[in-house]
């Protein structure tokens, strides 16, 4: 058993001091009884309220892997220990909740996902999540019929690979001939649209691609709909309606009910703003936030926000305000991710960049020396080693102690990269459930890049704190998903990717527990199950340790714990 103290108070940034572990051992604690416990404890608790007792619970600490009980006060881990002995630390009204010899694990982190935007496009648009190109246009048939004529409709989650083929303008003219129509990607950088959207945004056949951008063409030539990056970027601004508060609000209160539903206590919300901010705030203070929120700033934001004296690390254990994000090039689902060498089967493309390594530098600059953590969106090999680059040069011209810079996504490695990676403490942010959720996509890439991308094995074998996330719109947020892709590195279909990067199944709980609060610098309050962390956990409907990894989807959460209460219960 294990008691210890709370960390000290973050008073709106990230608590300085990590958890006090006391040096007592188990024998040493029980002859000493209650006295030396509540010495121990004193300063923010003295008596535990609850116990969770007979239960498999993998705490990920550092002195105690695995334990039956836990005690808790409020909403932190008391003392960590067997069954009997925290039964019997407990006062009479404490309540015993017998876990029945469940698996628990700590709430998992998804370390880079867009969950508000998310949230609100549920409840907003038209969900595409379908394999038949005629559900897609019945769909927005459907919508269009409810909108007024000339009014936007704006589709979302739509993957190109799961639909026979893919969506093209003529698809969206028919579904929707009176509307412009743009139906987004679920990865996030690419978009499909009819002539009436294209004719609004003013492209016609020989406009010209704009910078960092593509309008894509089929064989005669003409736009065959799909439009890429900033060319997207132009069209979705056009189309989408800012969000009001209230929508922030309800879109941030259902997905984190989502997400805890799934074992997902914590996110990082990977492209935030002042509005998305306050969206988790108000769910927040609404008593709706089933979850915490760490929330990167988009740097159009960075500098509004840091005028009045807000940078990464403010907030509370709910909220709280993350990295300046960064982007310097596309997507791995959408192949426009920038690589070294063309696409396979793409003749000579080799994807998209979307900034200047002139401009990346400008950017990360003023964020660094405004005391940011910087997270930049690079996929490719060539991206990575630019942004790379950028990191190691803010270093060596103004060091700074533990800056925990980001690399969010850096799926496309070589051994040199991991290497300077290692060296310059930056923080990689593979994607989680790619291998086994875009199976499909993966020969665009081939074998023999695939020893080298969502590179867990050789992040983990370096020494490197990687924290995988899904991305998700772009892939579901289903831990056992993730832990299905990380540990058999199979696909849908079964084919084996990058068999090299398989990972263990406690190492891929790991990354997505501890790394992840690691890489928001909150692994002082969350990330394990120890004395004095938040008491955030999962008990699973199968023991994730002793069953076939192949059988992983079937897996669910029984209850999820956030701060000491129940947020889910199936």
């Amino acid at each position: 058993m294990q008691p210890g103290g709370a960390p000290a108070p973050s008073c709106g940034g990230v608590p300085r001091n990590k958890v006090v572990k006391r040096g007592l051992s188990r024998r040493s604690f029980l002859v000493a009884g209650l006295g030396a416990g509540t010495a121990a404890l004193a300063g923010w608790a003295t008596r535990p309220d609850s116990v969770l007792f007979n239960g498999k619970i993998l705490t990920m600490g550092s002195r105690e892997r695995e334990v039956e009980a836990l005690a808790l006060a409020g909403s932190r881990v008391f003392a960590i220990g067997t069954s009997s002995e925290m039964l019997a630390l407990a006062p009479r009204r404490a309540r015993r909740v017998d876990l029945g010899g469940r698996r628990v694990t700590p709430g998992f982190n998804d370390a880079h996902s867009h969950p508000c935007d998310s949230g609100v496009a549920l409840l907003t648009q038209v969900a595409l999540e379908m394999d038949s190109i005629e559900a897609i246009k019945a769909a927005i048939h459907a919508k269009a019929a409810a909108t007024a004529p000339g009014g936007w409709v704006v589709g979302f989650l739509y993957d190109d690979t799961k639909t026979p083929r893919s969506l093209e303008r003529s698809d969206l003219d028919a579904a929707a001939p009176d509307h412009p129509v743009v139906v987004q990607h679920r990865g996030g950088h690419t978009a499909f649209v009819n002539s009436r959207a294209l004719a609004l945004a003013g492209v016609t056949e020989s406009s010209p691609d704009p910078a960092h951008g593509e309008y894509f063409r089929g064989a005669a030539g003409q736009h065959n709909g799909r439009v890429a990056e900033k060319a997207a970027e132009a069209i979705l601004t056009l189309a989408v309606k800012p969000p009001s508060r209230e929508d922030y609000r309800r879109g941030a209160a259902l997905i984190a009910k989502q997400f805890a539903s799934r074992g997902i206590t914590s996110a990082c919300e990977a492209d935030g703003n002042p509005a998305i901010l306050q969206g988790y705030q108000d769910a927040r203070d609404g008593g709706e936030l089933a979850g915490r929120f760490y929330t990167h700033i988009d740097f159009a934001e960075f500098e509004k926000m840091s005028d009045a004296g807000v940078h990464t690390g403010f907030g509370d254990e709910w909220v709280r305000v993350g990295a300046v994000k960064l982007f310097a090039d596309g997507s791995i689902s959408e192949r426009t991710a920038l690589l070294s060498e063309p696409y396979a089967g793409l003749g000579d493309y080799r994807g998209i960049s979307r900034a200047s390594r002139e401009t990346l530098y400008e950017q990360a600059r003023k964020a660094y020396l405004a005391g940011w953590q910087i997270g930049t969106h690079a996929n490719g090999d060539v991206a990575i080693d630019t942004i790379l680059g950028v990191y190691e040069q803010l270093q060596r011209e103004s060091p700074r102690r533990d800056p925990r810079l980001r690399i969010e996504h850096c799926t496309l490695v070589t051994p040199e990269l991991v290497r300077r990676i290692r060296a310059a403490g930056v923080i990689p942010l593979p994607f989680a459930g790619y291998v086994y959720f875009h199976g499909e996509k993966m020969p665009y890439y081939g074998e023999e890049r695939l020893k080298h991308m969502f590179a867990m094995r050789d992040f983990l074998d370096a020494g490197i704190k990687a924290a995988p996330g899904s991305d998700y719109t772009a892939s579901p947020a289903e831990p056992m998903l993730w832990l299905r892709s990380e540990v058999t590195r199979t696909d849908a279909r079964g084919r084996t990717w990058g068999a090299n990067q398989r990972i263990s199944v406690e190492e891929a709980i790991r990354c997505s527990t501890v790394n992840g609060a690691y890489a928001s610098f909150e692994e002082g309050i969350k990330g394990t199950l120890e004395p004095g962390q938040l008491a955030d956990l999962v008990v699973w409907d199968h023991d994730l340790l002793t069953m076939d990894p192949a059988s992983f989807l079937t897996v669910k959460p029984e209850r999820t714990m956030l701060g000491g209460r129940w947020v889910f219960e199936a």
